[in-house]
């Protein structure tokens, strides 16, 4: 199984970087994973409505550059379906079951993700209605990832 994370931004926080070190090597025995950058736009200070959704767009065409032919493709918004870990453990194993062979999670920047790659995502997800920063939800994805494989194969989890 190949596993993509499609984020904008970089994890500028060591601890953020170690944590997600971690999990990605943790990971690396059940999937081949991929953590794709995409360069966030400056933004200034205040934003207006009409210069969010622009910035929105243009990290969209950002990280459409990175969608694979056939991915299940999962964005990671407020908005979405909030699942427990055995749930989202089901989707990436009936992801693998029904022979599709990469996962794209999309983590949006700090105002979001775009409307058209919400209206382009397989599945949409939310891990809360609270608001994380972009790149502890990265950390969070990572785990839930792995907890998910340890789940799928009946290996204990409790870390």
């Amino acid at each position: 199984m190949n596993i993509d994370i499609i984020a904008v931004g970089k994890l500028r926080e060591k601890f953020y970087q170690d944590a997600a070190a971690e999990y990605t090597k943790r990971l690396s025995r059940y999937a081949v994973l991929r953590i794709i950058e995409v360069e966030e736009v400056k933004k200034p200070e205040v934003i207006s409505d009409a210069l969010s959704l622009q910035i929105r767009e243009k990290e969209a065409e950002r990280i459409r550059r990175f969608y694979r032919d056939g991915a299940l493709k999962a964005a990671l918004v407020i908005q979405g379906q909030e699942l427990d870990s055995i749930q989202f453990s089901e989707i990436i194993n009936k992801a693998a079951i029904s022979g599709t062979n990469t996962i794209q999670f999309i983590i949006g920047g700090a105002i979001g993700l775009g409307d058209s790659i919400m209206k382009e995502a397989d599945i949409k997800l939310s891990f809360s209605r609270m608001t994380f920063p972009h790149q502890l939800m990265r950390v969070i994805l990572l785990e839930q990832v792995y907890r998910s494989f340890r789940i799928i194969r009946g290996e204990p989890y409790h870390k």
